[in-house]
């Protein structure tokens, strides 16, 4: 049986490598990536590793053997995260460049198709298994490559001054990626405002039935165009309108007419056990 996502292990990353130690030596599949077998990952994924930097694996999606990408399989890249300000936490973040620059990977002002519904799935997961270790868990914005045509995320580890990714975060990593699945009653928004970590929809996904596809920073709103906000909401399938993080985010000239505007209280609470707090969700990463 087909996937539904793939997850892309970059053999060059500090973290992906010792994630997939936790799983082992799954299944293989019989399909290969350039000589690298695909292997099985519980009932909904495959598992493949690349030699080569993911940031900069270019167009990788058009290498996958056809019946994946008929499928349209989303890519997940376990990842570590950098920050200017070593942020130990845990992240989840859709792909691609709103502005003119493309220094990490992917094309300037080009955006790859998310996965709402997944992503809000592997944030909560995070977020229960990272409540006992006092990690924080958070979105980030939209950022980085590479670029692709099929939806893609990270979920990163920030292990700040730390040598090396703790063990219990690797953990809630591998634990977290095989079971990741797309809840039918999120609601799906783009979300617009705020900073780089998304505070603030990274409360209400926790807390409510939010699922959000790309996240525009305010600092982003600086530098986008109108041609690249329609990519954030044309990559963000079943987008039903746009959530700011606060009102005059919406008055951006870039963004004006995106998709109707939602309100917060639009999606019904959810369970959680922890408030996220907004403290250690600031500054840039990647």
């Amino acid at each position: 049986m087909l996937p539904s996502f793939v997850v892309v292990v970059s053999e060059r990353d500090p973290v992906a490598p010792r994630v997939a130690e936790e799983w082992g030596v799954p299944e293989a599949t019989g399909e290969m990536l350039d000589g690298a077998p695909f292997r099985r990952l519980g009932s909904q994924a495959w598992v493949v590793k690349r030699p080569v930097l993911h940031v900069h694996d270019e167009r990788l999606d058009l290498r996958l053997p056809m019946a994946l990408r008929e499928r349209g399989v989303t890519l997940v890249f376990p990842s570590v995260h950098r920050s200017e300000r070593n942020v130990e936490c845990l992240t989840v973040h859709p792909l691609g460049n709103l502005g003119p620059s493309a220094e990490v990977g992917g094309r300037a002002r080009t955006l790859v198709p998310t996965d709402p519904r997944r992503m809000a799935n592997a944030l909560r997961r995070l977020d229960e298994r990272a409540a006992s270790h006092e990690v924080p868990v958070t979105y980030e914005s939209t950022h980085h490559g590479p670029e692709l045509d099929l939806p893609a995320f990270f979920v990163e580890i920030g292990f700040g001054n730390r040598p090396g990714p703790s063990t219990a975060t690797v953990r809630a990593l591998a634990d977290t990626i095989p079971e990741i699945e797309a809840d039918p009653s999120d609601r799906v928004a783009v979300g617009i405002g705020g900073g780089h970590y998304a505070p603030h929809f990274t409360d209400l996904a926790l807390k409510r039935r939010w699922a959000f596809g790309h996240l525009v920073s305010r600092h982003a709103l600086e530098v986008l165009d109108a041609t690249t906000a329609r990519a954030a909401w044309d990559g963000t399938p079943g987008a039903e309108g746009v959530l700011y993080a606060r009102a005059d985010d919406e008055n951006h000239r870039a963004i004006r007419g995106l998709g109707p505007r939602l309100r917060d209280a639009d999606a019904p609470a959810r369970r959680r056990a922890d408030a996220v707090t907004g403290a250690s969700r600031s500054g840039a990463g990647t």
